[in-house]
């Protein structure tokens, strides 16, 4: 095995470790839809996932008032909440970060939930037990600011330069630039291929099979 060129693996969450992208943009079209602002489409609404919920309304929706804002946010909620229980996270994906705690790398989760949201997908999930440290956009700035990807870092005590983001969207893996980190992309979740390959990550994977290789050989 090749020697470890990283310590601590920061993942992202929705299009990363869960299935969740499509119920995200039908969550963010329905809640336009029930508001009365423009529906996106499906490219529009999937490009904003990974941004904080507010960040991520703001931008499908420029120039509303905050009031219309904050009610695009709450109808989004009930629209995703209404579903979540039926997403499942990515095949391959509790093997590859139960393989890679054995292997001694420490892993945490950036994401663009809140902290609610996160607390419970890691209880239903089971996954909470393999994380060292997480954060959330509503306690920090959102992508792609780098400031959770260096609050982890600090938090556990690791350089930026053994330190990769993994993630499904250009935003996470321009807070890993910003951050002086380097990043691998998913291309299975929001943002397309050609997108997360102008962003230069280490590689691109459609599997999580296939990161669980990558790192046995290269991480």
């Amino acid at each position: 095995m090749a020697e470890r060129k990283f310590d601590l693996v920061v993942f992202d969450w929705d299009g990363t470790l869960m299935d969740s992208t499509a119920l995200i943009v039908a969550s963010i079209q329905a809640a336009c839809a029930e508001v009365g602002v423009a529906v996106p489409s499906r490219e529009a609404a999937a490009h904003v996932i990974g941004l904080s919920l507010a960040d991520a309304m703001l931008t499908i929706a420029p120039g509303v008032d905050e009031e219309t804002c904050q009610k695009l946010v709450s109808a989004y909620r009930v629209h995703y909440l209404a579903r979540d229980h039926e997403l499942v996270l990515f095949d391959g994906a509790i093997d590859a970060l139960e393989d890679l705690r054995a292997r001694g790398y420490q892993l945490a989760v950036a994401t663009g939930k809140a902290r609610r949201g996160l607390s419970r997908v890691l209880e239903q999930s089971g996954l909470g037990r393999l994380f060292e440290a997480t954060r959330c956009a509503d306690e920090s700035f959102s992508k792609p600011h780098p400031a959770m990807l260096l609050e982890l870092m600090d938090e556990l005590s690791v350089a930026p330069e053994r330190t990769i983001m993994v993630g499904d969207t250009t935003h996470d893996l321009q807070m890993a630039r910003h951050a002086g980190t380097a990043s691998l992309a998913m291309t299975y979740g929001a943002h397309p291929v050609a997108a997360l390959e102008s962003e230069q990550p280490l590689a691109l994977f459609g599997s999580m099979a296939q990161l669980r290789e990558w790192f046995a050989c290269h991480g």
